[in-house]
């Protein structure tokens, strides 16, 4: 669907960018810009801002950056039709009535799933599901959680699935889309799922979106299949189950390792059970997870995998608001084996008895160590000092200090003292580690040129193309004559911003309005990326005419006034810009310390 560039620039005009981020991340006041974690990836030092000014975000830390529209596509994993619907929707824009290719594929694969859903239910009771039919009544699954769930079955023949959605009008290569069947290297499609039990995956919107199968037993592959992302799904931005938990009043989740165990938890009485859908546990479903709840119990497999999962994901869920408590079987590998040997009721008095991230990893550490030997008592404080100087709130420290204490016979006030120093130590390193983080947001950190441009080298010809795209996104209207009447494209050595470039001049000589949303509308997300980037660094800049002249200067003569600056990289490049720059105003130059 082609949208208007006048239709964009509207949109953008209508969008508080910061209004919208903070419906998804929590923001604070950091100058003229609002400053959070990044909801793109897992951090625990805010990295991530967003500019009122230039209606524009960008992190850091993870490079991710653009406007209001490219913050929608990424957040809700939508496209770029459906994140300006989206954000048309919040400003009460209708949308142009116009063709939407993407739509139409999404609706026929919408359909496709709804369709095969209804084919492996209808094959689950059928003749050839008998043996999924016993295998589900050997789990002690009812007849009602099996329809709850839309449980199926994937015959055991090859194109059963493909021939019976050809018959309802449905193409090969749609198929594939749908991630419902594969393409092998001799170009044969064949379907994806055959002798699995079926587990259906549903959205917030009752839409079928992808399958997980699991093998029965004899059967042959990988235990568990989910489906391959397609235009309808992204297995790292969903959970399953999440549709009929969010129904519950409860503000609680129980987050469970696999399919089998959410359902075995939601036969118990446990109705708030979900789970990742085959990936460890993401920022993008721990996001999901803090809209829905404001608790979760984290109950994995006890297995060495299950506590490493648990590791990380109590790891994500620092990102978010959510408290997080971990359930800690014991006597079963996971909540369907213990709630079948010992009872739904037992599962719920440990559910309420499940302990908070610290004492879990005090527990954790406690088991590694040999509380009866000096040495195992000694090693065991240091690991528990670690925890509460990284996870513990002072009070909290207190408190648990006190248990360590009476856990290994040692004065409270020492390990208190002891705390103080790992506490000092835990601050220097993490003030080190944001040193080097501050150092790698220099001006030239992620400026890539071609090899054939001469690298290093040529990283302050790169830095001056982004400071002049910088100049025009924020003025236009008096950057862009400058810059058209000097600079070709082609002169440009980065390939971005030769791109970035082009596409400017075209909307210029088109009287078309030029801000980054209606840029971005048209460039590729790397290159959105890095002009965001630009404008963060320059958020508080004054381009005057001669800076951008100097950036001209830079790109098209590679020296200036004698000064080899052809040579410069990207932060002596900078120096010698901020020197000629006192020139001009007059002002003399620093004195040496």
């Amino acid at each position: 669907m082609a949208i208007p560039q006048e239709y964009i620039a509207e949109l953008s005009r209508r969008t508080d960018i910061v209004e919208l981020v903070r419906s998804y991340v929590q923001l604070k006041r950091a100058g003229r810009m609002e400053r959070g974690l990044c909801p793109f990836h897992n951090e625990k030092t805010p990295s991530f801002y967003v500019y009122p000014d230039t209606a524009s975000f960008y992190c850091f830390g993870c490079g991710t950056g653009g406007d209001a529209i490219t913050f929608m596509k990424l957040i809700q994993n939508l496209d770029y039709v459906e994140a300006v619907k989206a954000l048309a929707a919040r400003a009460g824009m209708p949308m142009p009535d116009e063709d939407d290719a993407g739509a139409k594929l999404r609706g026929r694969v919408l359909a496709a799933n709804r369709e095969s859903a209804r084919f492996f239910a209808a094959q689950l009771n059928s003749e050839d599901g008998r043996s999924a039919r016993a295998y589900l009544r050997g789990r002690a699954l009812s007849d009602g959680i099996i329809r709850r769930f839309g449980l199926g079955f994937a015959p055991d023949q090859n194109g059963a699935l493909r021939s019976h959605l050809k018959s309802l009008g449905f193409a090969e290569p749609e198929l594939v889309t749908a991630g419902l069947c594969k393409m092998n290297d001799r170009g044969s499609v064949y379907d994806a799922f055959r002798g699995r039990i079926i587990f259906p995956i549903i959205d917030l919107r009752g839409n079928v979106i992808a399958f997980g199968g699991r093998v029965m037993e004899g059967g042959w592959g990988a235990k568990y299949l989910n489906s391959s992302d397609t235009p309808v799904f992204k297995k790292s931005r969903g959970l399953f189950a999440l549709n009929i938990a969010r129904k519950s009043t409860s503000r609680r989740l129980i987050l469970a390792e696999g399919y089998m165990d959410v359902i075995s938890l939601h036969q118990a009485g446990f109705d708030t059970a979900v789970a990742t859908l085959g990936t460890a546990l993401t920022n993008e479903q721990a996001k999901l997870i803090s809209d829905y709840a404001d608790e979760v119990v984290i109950c994995y497999d006890t297995d060495e995998a299950g506590q490493r999962a648990t590791a990380r994901a109590i790891d994500v869920f620092k990102n978010t608001p959510v408290k997080v408590r971990v359930l800690q079987l014991a006597g079963a590998k996971d909540p369907d084996e213990f709630i079948k040997t010992y009872g739904a009721q037992r599962f719920g008095q440990l559910l309420e008895g499940s302990g908070n991230t610290i004492e879990y990893a005090l527990a954790q550490e406690r088991r590694k160590h040999d509380l009866a030997t000096p040495d195992g008592r000694a090693a065991y404080i240091r690991a528990a000092l670690e925890v509460l100087a990284d996870q513990a709130m002072p009070a909290e420290q207190d408190i648990y200090a006190g248990r360590v204490a009476e856990e290994t016979d040692v004065a409270k006030a020492a390990l208190l003292t002891q705390l103080d120093g790992v506490r000092k130590r835990l601050y220097r390193r993490r003030e080190k580690e944001r040193e080097k983080r501050a150092l790698e947001q220099g001006a030239a950190a992620g400026i890539n040129v071609p090899y054939t441009a001469g690298g290093d080298k040529a990283l302050g010809v790169a830095f001056a193309e982004q400071q002049l795209m910088a100049a025009i996104l924020r003025n236009p209207a008096d950057t862009l004559p400058m810059a058209e009447a000097a600079v070709q494209p082609q002169q440009l050595i980065s390939p971005e911003m030769a791109e970035a470039y082009t596409l400017l001049l075209q909307m210029g000589a088109a009287g078309e309005y030029i801000d980054l949303a209606t840029a971005g509308a048209a460039l590729p997300q790397k290159t959105t990326a890095l002009l965001s980037r630009a404008l963060a660094l320059n958020h508080d800049t004054g381009f005057s005419r001669e800076d951008v002249q100097m950036y001209i200067d830079r790109i098209t003569e590679g020296h200036a006034a004698g000064a080899n600056v052809a040579e410069m990289d990207a932060e002596e490049y900078k120096a010698w810009m901020a020197e000629k720059r006192r020139r001009k105003l007059g002002a003399a130059p620093e004195a040496d310390p």
